[in-house]
């Protein structure tokens, strides 16, 4: 069935990157658009990339120049890389992945989520 799977999070500490990877398990991979997600403890999951099916990248004020989003989509994988991180971006992050069809059929899927902390 389908599924997203993230890895990579951890424990880093400030000034330290992590590449966070997400294996998608589901077909036509490449007309999903791709996303990552993260939410903090008391806070709304907020969106902190994404990359379209045409490979567009959009990201928020928040990360912008400090998180890159890519994909590969021969490997059914989209990834986040995070550079110079923050306590502030520590975070359960998921990956979600969505498309329509040409009858505008709505695929959403989400990750199960992995854990970022960032601190000394």
């Amino acid at each position: 069935q389908v599924q997203l799977v993230e890895s990579g999070g951890g424990l880093v500490q400030p000034g330290g990157s992590l590449r966070l990877s997400c294996v998608a398990s589901i077909s036509y991979f490449s007309s999903y658009d791709l996303e990552w997600y993260r939410q903090a403890p008391g806070k709304q999951r907020e969106l902190v990339a994404r990359i379209s099916s045409l490979s567009y990248t959009k990201y928020p004020n928040s990360v912008k120049g400090q998180f890159t989003i890519s994909r590969d989509n021969a490997k059914n994988t989209v990834y986040l890389q995070m550079n110079s991180l923050k306590p502030e971006d520590t975070a359960v992050y998921y990956c979600h992945a969505r498309r329509a069809d040409s009858f505008n059929r709505v695929y959403d899927y989400w990750g199960q989520g992995t854990q970022v902390t960032v601190s000394s």
